[in-house]
Formats: structure tokens, sequence, C-alpha cells
């Protein structure tokens, strides 16, 4: 069996990597033909997403926006595993989708998305304090995000991090309402398994200057890279992993009073 150990100073893990070079072959199975047979199955129409959409993983905020009555079922939306809700936000057309938890689902959905039209991708996931920059919740502006997950290894050669797009960055720093929102910049830890967040491994999280811990940023990171796909992830640093009572608040409407400006 062949395999590759990939050693960094942050991550050890046994990984099937493959060859050198491969990460530039395309893949024979494409969100573009998944779609299409969906839509053959479910009899809908081609159709173009909206050019923003948005990744609500706990889906608190896709229910705040049914229960005020703006959101509308996307009509061609073909994803056998989710639903797409449209709304309209500073006069802007947005797509949401709930619910998507996980580098591996996230990232299928992404590609997704961008196979129909989608040209701005924005992540709002609730997010474990590593690093305390004030008391939860908050928000951070997720400059690169730790691969200690498997679905960023199919995207891009093996490396401690995946990073946002600069540009996007500075986009995004430059022209921040601080009044409206507070903002931190820094880096997350994405892991697949949230009940292995060790005290050690926390320790040695925060030694290396990691900000949150959450689920998609690195997968949805090495994609956009890999792609070239336009993605930012802002982590909602809600909870400190249960080690107090009271914790998960995430604030007014469930978070969603904060999530809409950050759209914003």
């Amino acid at each position: 069996m062949a395999g590759t150990l990939c050693i960094t100073s942050t991550v050890l893990t046994w990984r099937r990597c493959s060859r050198e070079g491969d990460y530039e072959a395309p893949s024979l199975f494409t969100p573009q033909n998944l779609l299409r047979e969906a839509r053959r199955q479910k009899g809908l129409p081609e159709g173009r997403v909206p050019a923003i959409c948005v990744l609500d993983p706990d889906g608190d905020l896709v229910e705040f926006l049914q229960a005020a009555g703006r959101t509308r079922r996307h009509p061609t939306w073909a994803c056998y595993h989710t639903a797409l809700e449209t709304f309209v936000q500073d006069e802007i057309e947005c797509g949401i989708i709930g619910r998507v938890v996980g580098a591996p689902f996230a990232t299928l959905v992404a590609e997704e998305l961008f196979a129909s039209g989608c040209q701005l991708l924005i992540s709002i996931t609730s997010a474990g304090q590593i690093l305390p920059m004030g008391q939860p919740p908050y928000v951070i502006l997720i400059d690169k995000a730790l691969r200690d997950e498997g679905t960023s290894y199919h995207y891009l050669p093996p490396a401690p991090y995946s990073c946002l797009d600069p540009a996007l960055r500075e986009m995004v720093s430059a022209r921040w309402d601080h009044g409206l929102v507070p903002l931190y910049v820094g880096a997350s830890w994405t892991t697949d398994a949230p009940f292995r967040e060790t005290e050690a491994l926390i320790a040695q999280r925060r030694a290396e200057g990691i900000l949150a811990v959450e689920m998609e940023a690195a997968a949805l990171y090495a994609a956009s890279q890999a792609r070239q796909y336009q993605i930012i992830c802002f982590a909602h640093v809600t909870n400190q992993m249960g080690q107090t009572e009271g914790d998960f608040e995430k604030g007014e409407a469930s978070g969603s009073e904060t999530s809409l400006p950050v759209m914003s």
C-alpha cells in the first residue's frame, strides 16, 4: 500500500497522497455532471444561483430569515443533499444553504455552487475559542486554516495551512466597519474530530497562535486555491468548548444579528 508520510511542525498524519503532479489532473467525476443528472431525475430546468452565496453550518441564519419571511426556495438548485434559499440583503440577492457541517460536505456543496454560477462564497461558522480575543461571541476573519482534516489534501500538496486569497484579505480588512461588528484576523484549526480536542492539542494550538477551532475552513481554502474560487471564511467564536455553564450563546437571534452585518 503506497503512501506518503506528511510531517509538518503542527500535523503528523499518514496520508495516501497522489504522486507529485496529480493535483493538476482533472477529476472524472465533476459537479457539473452530478448536477446534470440530478436535474434530469428531478425534472428541473437549468439555471444559475446568485453570484453571492453563504454557507451557514449551524442553520440559525437560515431559520431566522425563513421566520422573517425573507427567503424563497431557489427553483433550479439540483443538489441531492441540500436546499438553497435566496434572500435580499442590502439590495443584493444572495443564496444561503444551512447545516453544511464539516470539511467534506462544505467542499462538495461549494463545488456545486461554483458550478452553478456562484462567484463569491462566504462561510460563517461557529467556532471554539483557542486564544482568547475577548468574551465570546466575536468574529474572526480566518486568514489561514490548519489542515487537520482530510479533504484539503485532495486539492493541495501537504503543507501546514491553506490560506485566504491575500487580495480578499486586504479587501475585507480595509473596508470593514468595526463600529458595526468588531473583527479579529488570524488562524483557525480545522478538525474532523471535534470531540478529540484534547487538553494537550489545545495547548499546542494556542502556542502556535491559533485563535479558534472549526470544521470547514481548511478544505474550503484549499479548494479556493486549487480552483481559483473566491471563498471567505469567518469564525463566529461562540464557545469555550463547553467548559463553562451557559456556553454556546451566539448573541441576538442566535447570532443572526451578527451574521447579517458580517455579510454586508
